[in-house]
């Protein structure tokens, strides 16, 4: 029997601390605004892809503290027996915006923003950063990955390498989103419609007397789609001419062969000349073990012969850079109707915050219907078409830039009201569309890998004067 697992008290405990506080201080009905943001691109490329939301909003959809929960937190001895039966009558109650999943997205920009009592707004925090970060990173090293790959599919192989089985199973999803067409993961495929797939381990080949024994098998149980894996003891003297004698015997109707070792450039091209010799033109060539961007966009490069990548655990891991940094800070508060804009400041520039409630603009060059810039604006702000706009750089005072012929798109759509959902999320298959459509809307030289043009996120003139404004009076 599998207990249902409520995911309430997957937070840090001080957001219960904090919560606990708020209350006994009578305010944990004040309206406060938090914003979701990340500082830094992964793999210092030229962008992230926007993933996890669903899963955040799920969470959300079902919060609520069980029994258990309140007499775990009972026990703990620091938290009020008002508090406690606050929290057993706990409703979720804020406005909650957010940037769709498949979006590119760049440092900075709320990409998430909660607005309600803060009680509630702060305890969300924990479960947004964990459910975004996660999936945001890997839908990005996903999106890397399958763009090095040139068209050449790219499936994700690492749910045996993932930090756990969450991170397995999601990780999968944010894959696909990014542009994978499939994971080995089948848990992914039941719950979340990614496709599974996969074909053989080398026991399987090491369970047989022989290996032609071991592919003639395969291909008669499997006769519609027989990928035969081929270096299990010597890809050019036995795999290839093994698998080649059971294709012209068995005529599958569709055939491969997977390499999962050695110089897999070297092996490919001698592959696909005994296949081509042998008359097998449409068997497709598929390569794993241990690739990233680099390491196909090299062997690319080097002329390998292959149609096809499985991707394992430098995708599911992000193993290059395993952190997908989103933080989550106030912006606002509201007292007796008016809007109160909050920052914080650092002596890290980078880490300033842009106060107010906001939104975020995509602007597009009218022409070629490219990206050109974001704009964080406050959200009363709407962005004028047809003419000059001037944007401020949000860490250089002076840096200003003017720009026409142009049209903006608002990126954020209201995902809860008052605790409602009232977003109804596309299917997997629409948001890997999108995703691979956005992507598209960049120029070449925010895609590269290696020093990516820097894409602008810039302020509205009215959110640069009300920071500038605030920076002067938070100076002591």
């Amino acid at each position: 029997m599998v207990e249902r697992i409520n995911m309430t008290m997957l937070t840090d405990f001080y957001e219960l601390t904090m919560a606990n506080g708020y209350f006994e201080n009578g305010m944990s009905e004040d309206i406060a605004y938090f914003d979701m943001f990340f500082r830094k691109i992964p793999d210092d490329g030229g962008f992230a892809i926007m993933a996890g939301l669903e899963q955040m909003a799920c969470y959300l959809n079902n919060l609520v503290f069980e029994d258990r929960d309140i007499e775990y937190l009972r026990e703990k001895g620091i938290f009020s027996e008002n508090f406690l039966k606050y929290l057993k009558n706990f409703k979720f109650e804020c406005d909650v915006w957010a940037v769709p999943e498949g979006t590119p997205i760049f440092p900075g920009e709320p990409i998430v923003t909660v607005r309600g009592p803060v009680i509630q707004a702060q305890f969300v925090e924990t479960i947004m950063l964990l459910a975004i970060n996660h999936q945001s990173l890997i839908a990005t090293k996903a999106n890397r990955i399958v763009r090095a790959a040139q068209g050449r599919t790219v499936m994700e192989f690492g749910t045996r390498r993932a930090h756990g089985g969450s991170g397995a199973v999601h990780g999968a999803r944010a894959a696909y989103i990014g542009g994978c067409i499939g994971t080995a993961c089948a848990i992914a495929e039941r719950d979340f419609k990614v496709p599974a797939m996969g074909t053989m381990a080398h026991s399987w080949v090491q369970m047989f007397p022989s290996e032609y024994e071991a592919f003639k098998r395969y291909a008669e149980i499997y006769p519609d789609n027989c990928v035969l894996l081929v270096d299990t003891y010597n890809v050019i003297k036995s795999g290839i001419p093994n698998a080649i004698k059971v294709f012209k015997e068995m005529k599958p109707s569709k055939m491969g062969i997977r390499i999962d070792s050695g110089d897999v450039t070297y092996l490919t091209k001698r592959a696909r000349e005994m296949l081509d010799k042998a008359g097998l033109h449409e068997c497709k060539i598929i390569v794993s073990n241990s690739l990233d961007e680099y390491i196909i966009r090299d062997v690319i490069g080097q002329g390998a012969c292959i149609d096809s990548f499985g991707v394992g655990e430098r995708l599911i891991t992000s193993r290059s850079e395993p952190v997908f940094g989103g933080v989550y800070k106030l912006s606002a508060l509201e007292k007796d109707g008016k809007l109160i804009p909050k920052m914080k400041i650092s002596e890290n520039v980078e880490k300033i915050t842009n106060p107010g409630f906001k939104s975020v603009y995509r602007l597009y060059e009218k022409d070629t219907n490219k990206a050109i810039a974001d704009v964080i604006t406050l959200n009363h702000e709407k962005i004028p078409e047809g003419e000059e706009y001037e944007i401020f750089d949000p860490h250089i005072i002076w840096k200003r830039k003017k720009i026409s012929n142009f049209y903006a798109k608002d990126l954020r759509v209201k995902i809860f009201d008052k605790g409602k959902l009232v977003y109804k999320f596309p299917d997997i298959e629409d948001i890997r569309e999108y995703c691979k459509e956005q992507v598209n809307t960049l120029w070449d030289e925010v895609l590269r890998f290696e020093n990516p043009q820097e894409y602008y996120v810039d302020l509205s003139k009215e959110l640069w004067e009300l920071k500038v404004k605030l920076i002067e009076e938070y100076k002591v």
